[in-house]
């Protein structure tokens, strides 16, 4: 049975889910088919993916109730104008085949670009909860400041903050400013792109529980209070990913995951301060 975890707009949820970074558009309905034929009903999926479309036919096909679904997307770095925004978000229904969307969420916040100004993009993205279109208006990659001026200028919280965060990067900067404006903290990357998956501390709690070493990390974010969505081609590891809610980590074994923490030094992704992708 997979947790919940109540947002601050008192929404709920699943703290694990199923991850569509860089699985091809061709093979993402199969795979996410998959994924939902396992039991994840939490789907991430992204504008800049280029894969709505393909989880939009896997949930089609699942014949799975909509009300048993949770379903997230993220606004492209070219969609950051307000028009650009309610545009984007109906193109994103469109293809998901949605009505209402779950949870939508600032993929990045681009300080260097759009002249500094991403408070009316969020401005943009919660109007579309006023209007009906969306449950719940989160963000991903934001910075401690960048929370604090959206915020700050418009007086409405993201539920959820997406934040890269793995042992060997905790990002425990933004997760903790997160934290204190009430922000749930979502983890990409959970098992550092693969590198943690190497990690001899890491495989020796792994033995001690009989689990694998992708299970210890993923369950070392449950425990945190993290929401995960670790993403696999393979049905056998999206089985395996699935079974975290039947083991618990000692704290000491929790502190020991901690201590890989290397601060900046881990981070495998690029620095939300300076990251100012567009696509073509």
């Amino acid at each position: 049975m997979v947790a919940t975890i109540k947002l601050n707009d008192q929404t709920s949820i699943p703290q694990l889910g199923f991850g569509t970074y860089l699985v091809p558009p061709e093979e993402t309905a199969d795979i996410v088919g998959q994924a939902l034929q396992v039991g994840y009903r939490h789907i991430d999926t992204a504008q800049m993916y280029g894969n709505e479309e393909g989880v939009g036919q896997a949930i089609a096909r699942s014949q799975i109730p909509r009300e048993d679904l949770y379903v997230t997307s993220k606004l492209s770095t070219g969609n950051h104008r307000p028009d650009d925004v309610r545009r984007s978000f109906d193109e994103t229904l469109a293809k998901l085949g949605l009505e209402q969307l779950d949870l939508f969420l600032i993929h990045w916040p681009l300080p260097t670009l759009y002249d500094g100004d991403y408070v009316s993009t969020w401005k943009a993205v919660t109007g579309l909860v006023a209007d009906g279109r969306l449950r719940t208006a989160g963000v991903s990659n934001f910075e401690p400041a960048h929370l604090d001026r959206i915020i700050s200028e418009t007086g409405l919280a993201p539920a959820v903050n997406q934040i890269e965060a793995h042992p060997y990067f905790a990002n425990n900067t933004a997760r903790e400013a997160s934290r204190r404006h009430g922000v749930a903290v979502e983890a990409w990357g959970p098992l550092g792109q693969g590198a943690a998956l190497q990690d001899e501390e890491i495989a020796k709690i792994a033995a001690a529980h009989g689990k694998s070493v992708s299970q210890i990390i993923l369950r070392w974010h449950i425990q945190r209070g993290d929401i995960v969505f670790p993403k696999t081609m393979r049905r056998e590891r999206m089985t395996e990913n699935f079974q975290l809610f039947d083991f618990s980590l000692t704290p000491e074994q929790v502190q020991a995951i901690d201590a890989l923490d290397r601060g900046e030094e881990g981070r495998v992704g690029p620095h939300p301060d300076t990251f100012a992708y567009l696509p073509d």
